[in-house]
């Protein structure tokens, strides 16, 4: 067990190409929990005995046939109460995060075979360890396969009578399970998050509890393992939401655990 005064080292996984952005805010929300960040890739892997926590972040699809589907070729294409420094901070935020993701987002890609290697064997030997893992976006979609569940490739249909949103400001409510871990991270059980993502969780995988869901939809926008100390997966990038206190508490919890390590 780590002391107070210590850093965990933290990894945060991410794409050859691309990714800038993901991990910058990544590294500042782990920087602002007392963590220590480090940049992992496919062509700069780490050791998985340095690290004290694992996050596994958003970009490619992952691979359908890890999952037991075919690659699908896929069609053409009120908010909850803050307070006035958040709003402030969001109204800062903002163009900071649109220009530095225009610039330096996760270059669009179908599949990424060495990074699905690369993030299930360090997925693996964080869970076998009891090391905290938090999945963003593509992150908690790899974790729901990983233990043996599958994804919606495509989710363009769930939207017909309610447009889809796609925006890094949090535009998007989801409804949390009560009781579980994350509504008590976040102090809610309703929240507006941001949303990037084009596919979803369809069949959970085993043990994973999905505990949060888009409010007209049902899609899942959150995962919990209780099978293990920290295992959660957010469809939504709190990364990107770094002016939100609440949104913080994931961080702040992955890294408490991390110490414990």
């Amino acid at each position: 067990m780590k002391s107070i005064e210590s850093k965990p080292l933290i990894g945060i996984t991410g794409p050859d190409h691309g990714g800038g952005a993901a991990w910058f805010f990544t590294a500042v929300s782990v920087i602002l929990a007392g963590g220590l960040p480090e940049r992992i890739t496919p062509s700069r892997p780490a050791d998985p005995e340095r690290l004290d926590g694992l996050i596994l972040g958003g970009g490619a699809d992952v691979e359908p046939k890890k999952y037991g589907q075919e690659l699908l070729e896929k069609a053409v294409l009120v908010k909850n109460r803050r307070t006035v420094f958040e709003w402030l901070l969001s109204i800062l935020f903002f163009p900071v995060y649109w220009i530095i993701r225009y610039f330096r987002h996760t270059k669009s890609a179908a599949i990424d075979l060495e990074r699905d290697a690369l993030e299930l064997t360090l997925l693996e030997d964080a869970l076998e360890k009891g090391k905290p893992v938090l999945g963003i976006c593509r992150g908690m979609q790899l974790m729901n396969v990983h233990f043996g569940g599958s994804l919606h490739q495509d989710i363009r249909g769930f939207y017909i009578e309610q447009p889809q949103v796609t925006s890094i400001f949090p535009k998007k409510r989801v409804v949390i399970q009560e009781n579980s871990r994350l509504e008590e991270l976040l102090q809610t059980n309703v929240c507006n998050v941001n949303a990037l993502h084009n596919q979803a969780i369809d069949k959970p995988g085993k043990g994973v509890e999905p505990v949060a869901h888009e409010l007209y939809t049902d899609i899942v926008q959150a995962i919990e393992h209780p099978g293990y100390p920290f295992a959660i997966g957010v469809q939504w990038h709190p990364e990107y939401l770094i002016q939100i206190s609440r949104q913080r508490n994931i961080f702040r919890e992955l890294v408490r655990c991390a110490r414990k390590v």
